[in-house]
């Protein structure tokens, strides 16, 4: 097996919040190859003082000098897996996370996050983290002596390019690409499956979270600089038991993921529903009303996150009750 390809976050390997079919790849690997990215987060106006003794990635005063700043989020790629066709699928399996800073941040701001009405103003919090313990020490908590919540660390976004008649589409909502899908499950060793529109599928990844709570509600996680270990396989034509996977699919240790994404959390919920549906449907013999009943019955739906414009719900269902 070939050694796996490091990518360190620069001002050649990021972008600042674009996603286009037109990025050159930085990298490209065979398909079952395993790709590290380094990945950074957070612009110039989340960054601590150096009065708070909080080292700063060396890429990053780098970055919020020389990249062209497009949307939301640092995103490290695009990486090309030589024989991805339009029309196959992308499994990306997330092998290994890494943390790349002992600190994180959380805020919101006006106009954005779920209640933009009831916080018209700004707060940042910076947040030590214990690589060692997998905490971070939050300043308020059991009658502020403060708190140690355990983290659980994931992308925020990870997708491909898209289809090229879009043209370039901010990392901010999340669509069928991927993207910024704020989805807490996909920690390390679960699977994202994401349908691909371009040869070479043109994959990135940005958005470290050290710890999230479903509906993301204030706009920010636990943001941190991550480094990736995701192993990039090509499914040809989506695979024998979904012929072309149309909106991006998870699946981890004991669940299998279905998402939903519109700017009406209703219509997410009918995506997220309509896709389990479809998904137990090709797995089983079980008719459309006999998913759709048994979904009321036995599969969960939460909540993505509330604060990307493109709300998000993902449906699981637990492995080992139909297959």
């Amino acid at each position: 097996m070939s050694q796996a390809t490091r990518i360190p976050a620069s001002v050649a390997t990021c972008r600042w919040g674009g996603f286009d079919a037109s990025f050159a790849p930085v990298a490209s690997i065979a398909s079952g190859e395993t790709i590290i990215l380094e990945c950074v987060s957070g612009g110039p106006e989340v960054m601590p003082g150096p009065e708070k003794g909080l080292p700063l990635h060396p890429a990053i005063s780098e970055i919020h000098t020389r990249l062209p700043r497009l949307g939301a989020h640092i995103i490290t790629g695009p990486v090309e897996v030589r024989g991805a066709e339009p029309g196959d699928a992308l499994r990306v399996d997330i092998e290994k996370i890494e943390l790349g800073a002992d600190w994180g941040f959380c805020g919101f701001r006006p106009l954005f996050g779920t209640l933009p009405e009831d916080f018209p103003y700004s707060r940042t919090l910076h947040i030590p983290v214990n690589k060692q313990a997998m905490t971070c020490r939050l300043p308020f908590g059991p009658q502020d002596g403060g708190l140690d919540l355990p983290l659980a660390p994931f992308f925020g976004v990870m997708g491909v390019a898209p289809p090229p008649e879009w043209g370039m589409v901010n990392t901010k909502e999340p669509r069928a690409i991927g993207g910024n899908l704020d989805n807490k499950e996909l920690t390390e060793g679960t699977t994202l499956f994401l349908p691909i529109f371009n040869k070479g599928a043109l994959f990135s990844a940005g958005d470290g979270h050290g710890v999230q709570g479903d509906g993301e509600v204030c706009i920010n996680a636990l943001e941190i600089c991550l480094t990736g270990h995701f192993k990039l396989s090509v499914v040809k034509g989506g695979g024998a038991k979904d012929p072309v996977l149309k909106f991006p699919r998870a699946e981890t240790k004991t669940h299998f993921i279905t998402m939903g994404m519109n700017e009406d959390l209703d219509l997410a919920m009918k995506q997220a529903l309509r896709e389990m549906i479809a998904f137990i449907c090709s797995r089983t013999n079980l008719s459309d009303a006999d998913a759709y009943q048994f979904c009321s019955l036995a599969v969960d739906f939460r909540v993505t996150q509330t604060v990307n414009g493109e709300k998000g719900v993902h449906g699981m269902l637990k492995k080992g009750l139909l297959f």
